[in-house]
């Protein structure tokens, strides 16, 4: 069974269609389904993914009062992220210290590395060719994001890729709790930079499969 995606609605030719009409209309698809530069000339350019640290608690002199009972106060999107579910981010590649009634972050050291101004949790390389191109389809495609909800970055995600002829790689923020991107270093192609609930998904799948057994 082939299936056909140009304009947001499916073709499903069934399995007894004739082979030369199936593969008539496989031609006319392939057109729509190419990737927005600069993503087009990334299939195979190195590539780092980041967990970041999305809220960090302000520093509080040591003579200022205790915190209140009821803990870390965060931002009023990512508590709504977290009651919505986390964006089905399972606990291991979660931000530390934003489950109920779990300890707060410890202060990040002002040495600490950071990617655009967020702490770095852990990154990997990414070598797997699959993960590459799922990478590079999730950003090629307008279709993933839509207008943003909100004005906010607290990123949970950072994505770094080689560009050819330019030394320094293309950078993107994802917030999940904000569902919306920031670029760096390159012209983002698309007028919008929030995320569908589709593409959420395939960002946690990306991270759960970068991530794995780190």
């Amino acid at each position: 069974m082939t299936r056909l995606a140009c304009t947001g609605r499916f073709t499903i030719w069934s399995q007894l269609a004739l082979p030369a009409v199936a593969a008539l209309s496989l031609g006319a698809s392939t057109g729509c389904s190419s990737l927005s530069a600069p993503f087009n000339s990334m299939k195979d350019a190195q590539m780092t993914v980041y967990r970041l640290q999305n809220f960090e608690p302000p520093q509080t002199p040591a003579a200022a009062p205790s915190a209140p009972s009821g803990g870390l106060q965060l931002p009023p999107q990512i508590q709504q992220w977290i009651q919505a579910g986390a964006s089905l981010l399972p606990p291991g590649l979660l931000p530390p210290g934003l489950l109920p009634g779990s300890a707060p972050p410890p202060p990040t050291p002002p040495e600490a590395p950071r990617f655009h101004n967020f702490p770095i949790i852990a990154w990997q390389p990414v070598n797997d060719a699959t993960i590459k191109s799922d990478i590079v389809d999730l950003f090629g495609h307008s279709s993933n994001f839509q207008p943003a909800t909100s004005n906010c970055m607290y990123a949970e995600l950072g994505f770094a890729i080689a560009q050819p002829n330019n030394p320094q790689p293309a950078d993107i923020l994802v917030s999940l709790s904000c569902q919306q991107v920031q670029a760096f270093n390159f012209a983002w192609p698309y007028p919008n930079t929030g995320i569908t609930p589709d593409a959420e998904k395939k960002f946690v799948s990306i991270a759960q499969r970068v991530f794995a057994g780190h």
